[in-house]
């Protein structure tokens, strides 16, 4: 793949991008001189320099706006980055319910700010043919602190995966040093304890708590769920899929790699979709799972567990913290609540290979007639993948919001809360300050991520970390006729996979059906679209090596 090439340093630096003029499988495209877009860029910038302007400049950014921490303008976050990169980000505020829809609608009609952070992998494919969103990857030049992540972490099979059918990625991803694995179940570790259960090493056990915990108590339901909308049973359905091989729930996927074969499936209609269906149905019809779980919102799913209605739902480190502790103890004085390791399946004792990748940054095409374009992807560089930056984004300034000790471990500000680090604090990292902001932390090196983790967390990582990642999956970017064709398939059947599934689930449709099912996803084109994922991930291949 083609890079940016500086031919000399010093004030008079030129910069030259030639895009698609290797074997990454691109086009020749026409050369985007970018000679004159050196405004405000620092002539020398590497690994470990920290980015400043060399004069003001400003940049507009869509942001993301969380209800837990609404925007604030005299947020620290904002002085300071100025302060230390003489840049200003100029928000679109957007909340955080409507942010794909309002980013798909400002892309669409040309008036996109020129950052689209809080993109997750794949969301950039419907705007690449169109060209409205940057190559990124023939941009990596000017990111040396991306470039060294990637190459120090063996992140490339990763970036493969984000390749259009030209060779080039749009997105710029954010970055972990290993995988790792939040969401799972959160139970009653009061409850477990009073009928001497363990922690479930995989689903069966995970079913047999679920069965002693409704003889126990019959009124409660065992699981009660959230993360419904706009993805129902989002994070239950994911995490029980992958480990039968399969997906579902957040992490659907039309097409699965059949590791034997050497071949795409049709996700939907794999044995391995059946047995994990088969497997959800059976947790449903013994009455171990609220019906509700796949359609009610997030309140009302917190109301049941926190009032003590039922015994498990789903859940990251942060809504143990923030959802569910503090509500309990008012209403059951003597619930506990603690995250259970990820359970085994099928496939084995695995995370997701696929977790070394985070949301990360989309960037307008228009962002090359900035004459300040050089400078914005050095900032980007250091805000979003600078250790420097990615310690700021997270803790803020050392002195005011955090200290280190003599062994270098941070330490929050007593005055100050996160995650409940310090409970009862008058101020709020997120809230008071604006670190640890979803729109720019995330990523990074293991230490820092974890630098946060409680310690019953740290103890609940150390335990995934000795799971195995599932291998990923061979790319298949599609030509520009292909995606077309494919995205006429790709809704309806992702639609007709997730209703039915759902149906099969909850007993609405007896799994007798199964192989009418099949025939009517043939009906919607099933083989036809794992045709082309197949002649796509053949011919990337044979391009690429």
């Amino acid at each position: 793949m083609s890079r940016a090439l500086l031919r000399a340093g010093g004030a008079g630096a030129v910069l030259v991008l030639g895009v698609g003029l290797t074997a990454c499988g691109s086009s020749a495209a026409e050369e985007v001189d970018i000679t004159e877009k050196t405004l405000g860029a620092m002539d020398s910038y590497s690994v470990g320099d920290q980015f400043t302007a060399t004069e003001a400049l400003s940049f507009p950014v869509l942001y993301s706006e969380h209800p837990n921490y609404p925007i604030k303008d005299d947020w620290l976050f904002w002085q300071e980055l100025t302060e230390r990169t003489n840049v200003t980000l100029e928000p679109t505020i957007v909340p955080m319910s409507d942010y794909e829809q309002k980013r798909s609608l400002l892309v669409g009609a040309g008036d996109a700010p020129v950052l689209l952070p809080k993109t997750y992998p794949g969301q950039e494919t419907p705007f690449v043919s169109s060209g409205a969103v940057l190559p990124v990857s023939e941009y990596l030049d000017l990111m040396p602190n991306f470039t060294d992540k990637v190459e120090r972490w063996g992140l490339e099979d990763n970036l493969d995966t984000l390749r259009q059918e030209d060779g080039d990625f749009y997105v710029l991803p954010g970055l972990h040093e290993n995988p790792w694995q939040d969401y799972t179940i959160a139970v009653r570790e009061d409850i477990m304890a009073e009928l001497g259960l363990e922690a479930p090493s995989d689903w069966d056990e995970f079913r047999d708590v679920l069965r002693a915990v409704k003889a126990a108590y019959p009124d409660m339901y065992p699981l009660s769920d959230r993360f419904n909308v706009p993805t129902p049973g989002g994070n239950f359905l994911n995490i029980v899929a992958m480990t039968f091989g399969t997906s579902a729930g957040w992490g659907y996927d039309d097409a699965t790699f059949d590791e034997a074969s050497g071949e795409f499936e049709y996700t939907g209609a794999t044995d391995e979709q059946r047995d994990f269906i088969e497997y959800v149905a059976s947790l449903v019809d013994e009455g171990l799972i609220d019906p509700e779980s796949f359609t009610q919102d997030d309140d009302t799913a917190i109301q049941k567990f926190t009032t003590g209605r039922s015994f498990a739902i789903s859940t990251n480190a942060q809504t143990v913290v923030n959802d569910y502790r503090p509500t309990l103890d008012t209403n059951v004085p003597e619930a506990e609540v603690g995250k259970i390791p990820l359970p085994a399946g099928p496939a084995g004792d695995v995370i997701s290979g696929a977790t070394q990748l985070e949301n990360g940054i989309m960037i307008s095409s228009a962002a090359t007639e900035r004459e300040d374009f050089v400078a914005m992807m050095q900032f980007i560089d250091w805000l979003w993948y600078s250790d420097a930056g990615l310690e700021f984004a997270k803790w803020g300034v050392e002195g005011t919001t955090f200290t280190k000790d003599a062994d270098g471990k941070r330490v929050l500000a007593d005055d100050i809360d996160f995650i409940g680090l310090n409970p009862g604090a008058p101020k709020h990292l997120q809230k008071d300050f604006g670190f640890s902001n979803g729109v720019f932390a995330y990523g990074g090196p293991t230490e820092l991520l974890q630098s946060t983790f409680s310690d019953e967390e740290l103890e609940f990582q150390e335990v995934m970390a000795d799971k195995e990642s599932l291998p990923l999956a061979p790319p298949y970017p599609f030509s520009e006729g292909e995606r077309e064709q494919a995205t006429l398939l790709e809704t309806p059947l992702k639609d007709y996979t997730s209703q039915m599934t759902l149906q099969f689930i909850l007993g609405q449709r007896d799994l007798g059906e199964w192989d009418a099912y099949l025939a009517e996803l043939e009906g919607k084109g099933a083989s036809t679209y794992i045709d082309l994922v197949n002649g796509a991930a053949d011919r990337f291949a044979e391009a690429n090596g």
